[in-house]
């Protein structure tokens, strides 16, 4: 790789590129208010726009979603006639989680082993510094073909929708002739790899309601109706015995075409215990890429430590649906909905409400943006062929986009390899994959613009 001149001027603003994403994750630009103060998500927007602007970007903007965060954009026009490329990321990162389970600060970038820790060091403040990366690389050889829009989105991990919304009332402001999501990752590092289908989601919520107030369980259990114990129920009806989704009315049998994924090398890449088995029937990259899968992701009870013995009167849920490309989350939601209120026990009282829903996403891999991608990603990393994986987390503003510029082909790549750990406590970015990844970018555009 190092004796294109490309990947030589990548190399040499590694350094750079490591200074900056230090800045950026020092944000605690988490989008969830109550949690998190607004001036965090609000200072790395400005260091967004800042770095556009630095970078000769014109109409730099942040702008105001409905969903009350900011998103920022900007445009650098291309030579007369040039293409239109849109490059995303997103600045927002998720919570800490439990910030003493981390081994270094989550929001000071750490080295460490070869890597690079904070949170947003690879979902997905680095697929910023990667666009960066590129199109400096191609400014300081020769120049930028195509006509360049980035957006940074700010609410991206809270699925609130601001930036869809916000695209879908100034549907000009985004069009492109190709759009690059750098919001994925590579199958395994080392291994590049587009991304081509994304399931979709929805988040419902649901409560249950049996008694007026809490009672004694001494006196009361045995005969009360524990609304805690109702919800357990419910939810357990979620999955058959082998822990595959049963959501009545929504097909479950889908089959991945593409990249296999061992199950040995999942139950590494997701740390599984030993002992434990995987869920669901089916290959690995079935059950994640191509069939629907439920996840209660919290629930609202007595904490152990402090409990005391009472029947509950009420409990909540937030339970998580990921649909398959092919299926509608609108339809899956209302399908969701209706399991839960058909398996409540007991007559107790139940209302669900949902609060967040995506749509699924399949690319067209036949187009020549993946064409010239393949070609650019063989040069970054060689030896290696460009691989299609699916993606089991959902990004919406694909759809919106899909829809908006129906023509528009859409590539989606990015730093989330497994040893990423995005989410998760200790995420990381690999530098290696940083400076590749913004090599086969910068080497794409170049090829776009030819083809």
């Amino acid at each position: 790789m190092s004796s294109n001149p490309v990947a030589e001027t990548v190399a040499s603003l590694m350094p750079r590129a490591k200074e900056e994403l230090t800045e950026l994750v020092a944000f605690r630009s988490v989008a969830d208010f109550d949690q998190f103060p607004k001036s965090e998500s609000e200072g790395a927007a400005r260091w967004v726009a800042d770095a556009l602007t630095a970078e000769g970007f014109q109409d730099v903007a942040l702008l105001d979603t409905p969903d009350g965060t900011q998103s920022v954009y900007g445009y650098l026009p291309g030579p007369a006639g040039a293409k239109t490329v849109l490059l995303y990321a997103h600045y927002d990162v998720q919570p800490p989680l439990d910030e003493a389970a981390w081994t270094t600060p989550p929001f000071e970038l750490t080295e460490r082993d070869g890597r690079w820790y904070g949170r947003g060091a690879a979902d997905c403040k680095g697929g910023l510094i990667m666009h960066l990366l590129a199109l400096r690389a191609l400014k300081a050889n020769g120049g930028i073909p195509v006509g360049v829009k980035v957006i940074a989105e700010g609410s991206e991990e809270m699925g609130t929708g601001g930036l869809e919304r916000y695209a879908e009332a100034h549907p000009e402001l985004l069009a492109a002739d190709t759009i690059v999501i750098g919001d994925a990752g590579n199958f395994r590092a080392g291994l590049p790899t587009v991304t081509s289908t994304l399931r979709g989601m929805t988040l419902v919520r649901v409560r249950i309601d049996t008694l007026a107030g809490n009672l004694h369980s001494g006196q009361f259990g045995g005969a009360a109706p524990d609304a805690l114990a109702a919800l357990i129920r419910v939810l357990d009806s979620l999955r058959a015995e082998d822990g595959s989704t049963t959501v009545e009315g929504l097909s479950g049998g889908a089959a991945w075409e593409g990249l296999e994924y061992g199950e040995e090398q999942f139950r590494q890449d997701a740390k599984v215990l030993d002992g434990v088995e995987l869920i669901g029937s089916g290959t690995v990259a079935d059950r994640i890429w191509a069939r629907p899968a439920v996840t209660v992701i919290g629930i609202d009870c007595p904490p152990v430590v402090g409990a005391t013995p009472s029947v509950q009167a009420s409990a909540r849920a937030l339970v998580s649906l990921r649909v398959p490309p092919g299926v509608d989350a609108g339809e899956a939601t209302k399908l969701l909905q209706a399991h839960l209120e058909t398996h409540t026990p007991w007559g107790a009282r139940v209302s669900t409400e949902q609060i967040g829903e995506g749509q699924a996403f399949r690319a067209d891999t036949g187009s020549p943006a993946y064409q010239a991608m393949a070609a650019a990603m063989a040069i970054a990393y060689p030896g290696q062929e460009m691989q299609y994986a699916g993606q089991g987390g959902s990004i919406p503003l694909c759809n919106t986009l899909a829809a908006l510029y129906p023509r528009a082909e859409i590539l989606l790549i990015g730093l989330s390899e497994p040893e990423a750990q995005i989410h998760a406590v200790n995420e990381s970015v690999s530098p290696d994959e940083l400076e590749r990844l913004s090599v086969a970018e910068a080497l794409f555009l170049r090829n776009y613009a030819a083809s």
